[in-house]
């Protein structure tokens, strides 16, 4: 959608996981341009705090508020802290219940083989229960904090980002495929336990993005070469893609999409 046409209309707050860069900078920064103000939760070092203070910025400029917490999300003391810290800002404005979408966008997990020559060097015990943990589980205690505080209420949006990856074998990509994976069953859950609270839960599949997550796995300039040829369109998602499609499905006559893996590719996916 060009800069230039009225988005859809949306108010209330977001909290996004992994708010600092690829997916969740731009679902970020086109909820705020919807009409959200958001929460973020984002893991930098010094070296890349101006990017959070860029997109932070980019929110204000929108007349939106942003409030960004700079936290392990696997934390569960950090968590327990952000949340309540969320709670006391909307119990101040008088909006209590009025986080509307829940993006979890984390993307830190080891890319390790299964199976090495030597043993030694396959994934570990630690690091396949770090992976999921916070690639996948997360989400569930995420959603536990906002649901049993009172955060998010009927006509809530949940959504993980996972990848085609999670049903397919790529080198190095075993313990982030089984995160993915897991991460798609927890969804499943969610949503048919917050269906009776009038809360949806889906996965959103992105096609091939050039996001700092991709650049990390073993081979990325050949996976990105495969998706473009692959793909209907010739070339690759872009985070942009993909934040357009959750301010639409954000949107309150959404209500009945829930529980699946939505993708957003441009038919990538549909290509043999």
């Amino acid at each position: 959608m060009p800069d230039d046409v009225t988005p859809l209309r949306l108010d209330g707050w977001a909290l996004v996981l992994g708010a600092s860069s690829g997916f969740g900078e731009a679902v970020s920064v086109a909820l705020a341009r919807a009409g959200m103000n958001i929460f973020g939760v984002h893991l930098d070092r010094k070296a890349t705090l101006g990017n959070v203070e860029r997109i932070t910025g980019e929110i204000a400029a929108r007349g939106r508020e942003a409030r960004f917490f700079n936290v392990n999300a696997a934390d569960a003391e950090k968590r327990a802290e952000v949340t309540a810290e969320m709670q006391k800002v909307l119990e101040q404005r008088g909006e209590t219940g009025r986080v509307r979408v829940l993006l979890h966008s984390l993307a830190f997990g080891t890319l390790k083989l299964f199976i090495a020559d030597p043993i030694k060097d396959a994934v570990t015990q630690s690091q396949m229960d770090m992976t999921l943990d916070v690639m996948a589980h997360s989400l569930v205690y995420w959603t536990q904090e906002l649901v049993g505080r009172g955060l998010m209420t009927r006509g809530g949006r949940v959504f993980a980002m996972t990848s085609s990856g999670g049903a397919r074998v790529l080198p190095n990509y075993g313990p982030v495929s089984a995160a993915k994976a897991a991460l798609e069953s927890n969804i499943r859950q969610l949503a048919a336990e917050l269906g009776p609270r009038g809360i949806t839960a889906n996965s959103i599949r992105a096609g091939v993005t050039n996001t700092p997550a991709l650049q990390k796995i073993p081979g990325n300039e050949q996976i990105m070469a495969e998706a473009r040829r692959r793909n209907p369109s010739g070339r690759l998602t872009i985070p942009e893609d993909v934040a357009k499609a959750i301010v639409v499905l954000s949107h309150p006559d959404t209500y009945w999409i829930t529980g699946n893996v939505i993708g957003v590719d441009g038919g990538e996916e549909i290509v043999g």
